[in-house]
């Protein structure tokens, strides 16, 4: 098959061209230019777009660059900025795979006749009743499942992972017997449009305008203030202007009233979360899901929790089935099958 192959500069994606090249099909590398401005971050820096070109080089493959900035800029980076104004939490790894690495990408690649686009995501498609689904990647520590849950049956027709039944440590053995300059490269952790020395508050300053909050307690009583509600979070303790004394962290962030509120880490558990932007990819019948148990995962890297989802048209409700540490407003839900781990369906926190 002639399959597009999205080569981000890291090992996976390196890996994944081995692969599909020993495999026997005619691969051609490309690599996203999707952020314009400065980083040194991430995905986006020049050096992982020549880290890229060098590998394709390596493999003997042909490798292109799509800029994709603008729709970048539309997509993720706009809705980051207005989020933060907002007070809520955004989740631009999951809009930037939503609407560029695969979106843009399955539209480019059927345009130019190739026959299926691959990542270097640890995901798999697996059939369930004649109806192919997401499932976890094999490497559970490593597992992307969530990032890419978007993924309708249609997607995954097209769509290819070459290294998501590898584990991470077979997939930098396979780097390294092949002598691939990306072999021992550490995963990228960031945001990829927010540099290391300006980070988030020197990105988002010149977007949007800082507001000072006062922080009060349970009872209402201001205990510290902070230079700019935008930049709190859920569960934050440090930064709050608290001095010493008992450890207090952020439950709640009202930024129209310029309100932060603090208390015990206990009252950061909750036994209800309300979704809503609800995504079934598959048009699953949901009926078959609600009121009973699913897992449940609310970052990328984020421990699955048991609970019960009641859905009423576009939003839902979980019952978790223990006090579970609320998920910011904003942040992206991943509702995963108890049984056999795959992807059931999305939506994103309002409570």
């Amino acid at each position: 098959m002639k399959v597009l192959l999205a080569m981000s500069g890291g090992v996976d994606s390196s890996a994944a061209a081995l692969v599909l090249r020993d495999q026997g099909h005619d691969v051609v590398g490309v690599t996203m230019r999707l952020w314009g401005g400065e980083s040194d971050t991430g995905c986006c820096s020049v050096s992982d777009v020549d880290d890229a070109r060098r590998v394709a080089q390596q493999v003997g493959i042909d490798h292109l660059v799509f800029n994709f900035s603008e729709e970048f800029n539309e997509h993720v980076v706009e809705p980051y900025v207005a989020s933060h104004v907002q007070g809520t939490t955004p989740n631009p790894c999951i809009e930037c795979n939503r609407h560029l690495k695969f979106d843009k990408l399955i539209e480019r690649g059927r345009a130019l006749g190739f026959d299926a686009v691959a990542t270097g995501h640890h995901a798999r498609v697996i059939d369930v009743d004649g109806t192919l689904r997401l499932a976890r990647g094999a490497d559970a520590a490593k597992d992307q499942s969530y990032v890419v849950h978007m993924l309708s049956a249609e997607d995954l027709a097209y769509v290819m992972f070459p290294v998501g039944h590898m584990q991470k440590s077979d997939v930098r053995e396979l780097a390294t017997s092949g002598g691939l300059r990306t072999a021992a490269k550490p995963d990228s952790q960031d945001v990829c449009f927010i540099g290391s020395t300006i980070g988030r508050a020197g990105f988002l300053e010149p977007r949007l305008t800082f507001n000072s909050a006062t922080v009060v307690d349970g009872t209402g009583t201001q205990v510290g203030e902070v230079p700019a509600v935008e930049l709190v979070t859920l569960g934050q303790r440090r930064g709050l202007g608290l001095g010493g004394g008992d450890k207090r962290y952020v439950v709640a962030v009202d930024v129209p009233l310029r309100r932060v509120v603090v208390g015990d880490e206990a009252e950061l558990f909750i036994s209800h979360t309300s979704i809503g932007t609800l995504s079934w990819p598959y048009s699953t019948d949901v009926s078959t899901i609600s009121s009973r148990e699913i897992l449940v995962q609310g970052s990328a890297h984020g421990e699955r929790s048991a609970g019960t989802i009641t859905v009423t048209g576009d939003t839902a409700v979980i019952a978790w089935s223990r006090p579970t540490r609320r998920i910011s407003p904003g942040q992206t839900v991943v509702f995963y099958d108890s049984a056999d781990m795959v992807v059931l369906g999305g939506g994103i926190v309002t409570e």
